[in-house]
């Protein structure tokens, strides 16, 4: 038994002594990624898949049929979304553990599956066999596990939002915003906002000064920078 402890890592003690696989389900719609994950999986002692599929329609129904722990999803598919589906996951089958999978730990994305889902886990699609199973198992023995990347780009979008909050830019002065980086000149943001091309002028004033540019490329930058385009 110390010899499979030290193996497998003292966070699955509890597995070991319940000597009960963690079913896990996989959902990607790359079968190139399916099968990576599979093969980082193969022959664990605590896991065990149940089922992968690409198409995530079909999760809820293998679900019925087959028992999962955890349920490792890609984000960003097509027809239905990785926060869609950990939310109808959880509805249906509150029980199950969800770990994220994406290319991105862009913080929007994060946070929505977050505040939508109730996820467990969040790691990228680089991650290696050592910190999978790591996280597995802290999600398995009823912990959390985000990445570091992940917890480094949670930690800039929220100061990105905290900048931008206290540069207290307005709704019309980020549409303005926006309109520039489109190249749209005075005239014709007037033209799209149906106001004065001395309203507009004052705004962009206000927007310079309050981001702390003084170019439109610097502008454009912190817009890029602070995810406003």
């Amino acid at each position: 038994m110390e010899a499979a402890k030290t193996k497998i890592g003292l966070s699955y003690e509890p597995l070991v002594r319940m000597n009960r696989k963690i079913s896990l389900a996989l959902v990607d719609d790359h079968q190139i990624v399916i099968d990576g994950l599979m093969s980082l999986l193969k022959g664990h002692e605590v896991f065990r898949l149940s089922f992968a599929t690409t198409d995530p329609t079909e999760v809820l129904a293998k679900m019925a049929e087959h028992p999962v722990d955890i349920l490792l999803t890609d984000v960003m598919m097509p027809g239905l979304p990785g926060n869609e589906l950990a939310r109808l996951v959880k509805q249906k089958f509150p029980a199950v553990k969800i770990l994220a999978l994406s290319m991105s730990g862009q913080g929007d994305l994060v946070n929505e599956m977050i505040n939508d889902a109730d996820i467990s886990g969040y790691v990228l699609k680089n991650v290696g066999k050592q910190e999978l199973i790591k996280a597995l198992g802290k999600i398995a023995a009823g912990g959390i596990y985000f990445s570091e990347e992940v917890i480094s780009e949670l930690q800039r979008s929220s100061e990105r939002k905290k900048q931008i909050e206290d540069a207290h830019l307005t709704d019309r002065e980020i549409e303005i915003i926006r309109l520039i980086e489109k190249e749209y000149n005075n005239k014709q943001i007037a033209e799209e906002l149906f106001i004065s091309e001395r309203t507009v002028e004052t705004h962009r004033k206000n927007i310079f000064r309050k981001t702390n540019t003084n170019s439109v490329i610097g502008l454009v930058k912190y817009a890029y920078e602070h995810k406003l385009i």
